[in-house]
């Protein structure tokens, strides 16, 4: 198996040790160089699965995310970050790791290797065939992963996944697979290096690109985001001078009466 996963075939370099600090940045910034590259050949697939989960989303449901240690924590954080980027509440997209929270911070022994821990945790939030799931695993054979895909499958609920290994496992038990071929790891097996950048990079374009689709963004700028600190609220306040033609003051006035950018420019327009 190991011999058929790119993911776990030796680095292109050697002697690592022996590198100097250029030559090391050198090196890991040309294979990064190549991630982009990975994903553009995914495009097709990505794009199928953003049309359901935009489908499904714009009926109701909601999306999911699964996974173990750095592909786990990816989800998690993409999930974290459409509430205050895109104003949804924070059970819209839903991030799970194996092992709970505390996995974010520290690695819980054994929680990945378990294939009925994923669903108990997505039953935990009421899944439903509305929603979507997507199990995120580099290696993609991750047990946790492919035992939630599996039980929501038999349950009719939509799934996808982003792995980094051609005909993975997972792929196999998925509706809409995105296999993201990034190669051999500069460290060979550290699947935090390019595998995770390249799911770092197809969670921001699904995430995004769903939001755009819901209509959560307007012209170019995030409308609806939460203003929770002085930086997101000049932001705004900006964003209404340039949209309404008024001055700092008038927009500041406005943001603070309406608390929102898309209700200022809507009752202003």
């Amino acid at each position: 198996m190991k011999n058929k996963l790119t993911t776990e075939q030796s680095s292109v370099y050697n002697n690592l040790e022996k590198m100097s600090t250029f030559d090391l940045l050198s090196n890991m910034n040309a294979e990064d160089k190549t991630v982009p590259l990975a994903i553009e050949r995914a495009i097709p697939s990505i794009e199928k699965l953003i049309d359901v989960i935009h489908q499904k989303m714009s009926n109701g449901g909601r999306l999911f995310y699964i996974g173990a240690g750095t592909s786990g924590r990816l989800g998690v954080l993409d999930a974290s970050e459409c509430p205050p980027t895109y104003g949804v509440s924070d059970g819209l997209v839903i991030g799970l790791i194996a092992g709970g929270d505390v996995a974010l911070r520290k690695a819980v022994e054994n929680a990945e290797d378990d294939t009925t821990l994923a669903w108990a945790d997505l039953q935990k939030h009421n899944i439903n065939e509305n929603d979507v799931l997507i199990g995120i695993a580099a290696s993609g054979t991750t047990p946790y992963v492919i035992g939630g895909v599996k039980s929501c499958r038999e349950n009719n609920i939509v799934t996808g996944c982003i792995t980094c290994n051609e005909s993975a496992p997972l792929s196999a038990e998925v509706d809409y697979p995105i296999e993201l071929i990034v190669g051999p790891e500069f460290v060979t097996g550290s699947t935090r290096m390019k595998a995770g950048t390249a799911q770092k990079l197809t969670l921001n374009m699904i995430s995004t690109t769903v939001m755009i689709k819901l209509g959560r963004v307007k012209g170019n700028k995030m409308v609806d985001m939460q203003l929770s600190n002085k930086k997101l609220v000049n932001r705004g306040v900006r964003m209404i001078m340039a949209e309404l033609g008024v001055d700092e003051e008038t927009a500041n006035s406005l943001l603070f009466k309406h608390k929102n950018v898309r209700k200022v420019i809507e009752a202003h327009k």
